[in-house]
């Protein structure tokens, strides 16, 4: 085995402050559960014991314990999930699954690329999804065809949700005509923003109605204002940091698709938030009263201890324990699992155990929905 590479050489001296200024965020939770669990490294990391860390851990991860399939069986993980745009051949999906290896490994169909109209290389890919799929992609029913087209080729491949990162939660119902005539301001290349909102809602309720249809679950995250940073989106591309939580209406956004579909019981349909001030003014309200309508766990910017805890106070007096989902990250770092299921499982217990300590839940009732926030709902979710 090759000697692992040397941590280059660098000044030592920030290093103590940079880990005291993370004592209270998640990644020094996410990192020391790493530190200890997967390495071994049981004393705090310092610029004292740095190059023994390095040394550490680069030689582990060069061992046949640290390689992926290692890791998922290691980490006794269930399904993890990719999020693929409707143009993936999925070819890696499928040598997986011909490999004889039993680990479950599921595509999510996430069509923002042939939605947003506000996205790099959107008519190119719209005319890509007719080449793939055969269908005339510059009408409007080739294109919803196309679409149906994918999920289903999805589908087959073991996908159970799609995907949607959408700017704001403005949903719309137009007429079929109504529709049509959009779509063909949209492909025109001539659209304005507005009209580019307008789709993307109607596009949502439309995904809300195929979601009925087949079965696959609607996930739902926006609020983020990408590329805020100007100078690294020209120099890195899209999607590669700066991304800001932003203010994001639900009740009135929502209102059409929830209208269509909302009492639908064939469709689960997933809201996630980065706006804390809607958890019990809005998405509380709304998941207990549509039976379709389910809250994703807290995500990215409050995917943390107290972020969990607020949204355990806020959203359940409102929504209850069963309209939520339990907990899915979605770290891309492998490592990083475990301690971040552990995490949320703790603020959970804590939850409950103050429940059952003010006698407003009995102890084996909290054994029971810690069993459910922690596997059974997200099984059930997301129909695994």
């Amino acid at each position: 085995m090759a000697p692992p590479p040397r941590r280059p050489e660098r000044g030592l001296a920030p290093l103590r402050k940079k880990l005291l200024s993370l004592s209270r965020h998640p990644s020094r939770l996410w990192l020391d559960y790493s530190f200890e669990n997967q390495f071994g490294l049981t004393k705090r990391l310092s610029p004292e014991n740095a190059d023994e860390y390095y040394d550490i851990i680069a030689q582990k991860l060069q061992t046949p314990q640290f390689r992926p399939r290692a890791l998922y069986e290691q980490f006794n993980i269930e399904v993890l999930s990719t999020t693929d745009t409707p143009l993936d051949t999925l070819e890696y999906h499928k040598a997986i699954q011909q490999s004889g290896w039993k680990g479950r490994i599921l595509p999510t169909f996430r069509p923002d690329s042939v939605i947003d109209a506000d996205q790099t290389g959107f008519l190119a890919n719209i005319l890509k999804l007719g080449e793939i799929t055969g269908e005339n992609t510059t009408t409007w029913q080739g294109y919803l065809n196309a679409l149906r087209n994918r999920r289903a080729f999805f589908k087959s491949m073991g996908a159970t949700a799609t995907d949607h990162g959408h700017p704001t939660a403005f949903t719309a119902d137009l007429d079929p005509d109504t529709a049509a005539s959009l779509f063909g301001r949209i492909i025109s290349g001539r659209s304005v923003p507005q009209e580019q909102e307008f789709f993307r809602g109607q596009m949502l309720t439309e995904m809300a109605g195929m979601s009925v249809e087949d079965g696959l679950t609607m996930q739902l995250h926006p609020g983020s204002v990408r590329n805020h940073n100007r100078q690294l989106y020209e120099r890195f591309g899209r999607d590669k940091g700066a991304d800001i939580p932003s203010q994001t209406e639900y009740v009135r956004a929502l209102q059409p698709l929830l209208n269509r579909y909302g009492n639908d019981q064939r469709l689960t349909f997933i809201l996630f938030t980065l706006d804390e001030s809607t958890f019990s003014r809005e998405l509380a309200p709304l998941a207990g009263h549509y039976p379709a309508l389910k809250l994703g766990p807290p995500w990215w910017f409050h995917d943390s201890p107290e972020g969990m805890m607020r949204f355990r106070e806020q959203a359940t007096e409102t929504a209850g324990f069963y309209n939520t989902v339990g907990f899915n990250d979605d770290t891309r770092a492998l490592l990083s699992i475990p301690s971040r299921h552990d995490v949320a499982r703790r603020i959970d217990c804590a939850f409950l155990g103050r429940l059952v300590v003010e006698h407003r839940l009995d102890e084996d009732e909290a054994f029971e929905v810690i069993q459910d926030l922690t596997v059974n709902l997200v099984r059930k979710a997301y129909k695994l």
